[in-house]
């Protein structure tokens, strides 16, 4: 049993140290995490921008007056039929909008990997304090029985005693 203890013990301290600092850190520091760069903040706008209802009505509606002013125009078709140059400025929004989501979703990413790790961390601490609960109650319980089989002994030995 105490071999036990020892090796959780060891286990225990070497799991709990990163976070002992990690939050010493975070408390020392005092300071918010690190700000956005220009590049992270634009990311993040023109993504949370392409992403919403508003961005794909007023899109859609644009993409219908476009359709519908040159196929109904009688003076001046500036893109007939085929609709080559909506197709061409389409194009050259998906070409600049896609690196920019890309870009907003890794920096995403790797915040919520950071969270993960911490979670990992924060629930194997929880996993090493149960074990340490029931490490207490398992030596409690032991204690317990022993002190059940003393007291036993001992009435059976006064039992003895005047029965003798």
């Amino acid at each position: 049993m105490t071999d036990l203890n020892t090796r959780l013990k060891a286990a225990e301290a070497h799991l709990l140290e990163p976070l002992r600092r990690a939050r010493r850190s975070l408390r020392d520091a005092g300071e918010p995490p690190p700000a956005l760069t220009l590049g992270q903040k634009v990311a993040d706008a023109v993504a949370a921008t392409i992403g919403s209802w508003p961005f794909i009505l007023v899109q859609s509606g644009l993409l219908a007056v476009w359709l519908i002013l040159n196929l109904v125009a009688w003076m001046q078709h500036w893109d007939p039929y085929p609709f080559i140059l909506l197709n061409l400025a389409l194009s050259f929004q998906a070409a600049y909008a896609g690196p920019f989501i890309l870009m907003s979703q890794n920096r995403q990413q790797d915040i919520d990997r950071r969270k993960a790790e911490t979670d990992y961390q924060v629930n194997v601490k929880a996993e090493l304090e149960i074990e340490l609960l029931h490490q207490k109650l398992d030596a409690l319980k032991e204690q317990e029985l022993a002190d059940l089989a003393r007291a036993v002994r001992n009435l059976s030995e006064q039992l003895e005693a005047r029965r003798g």
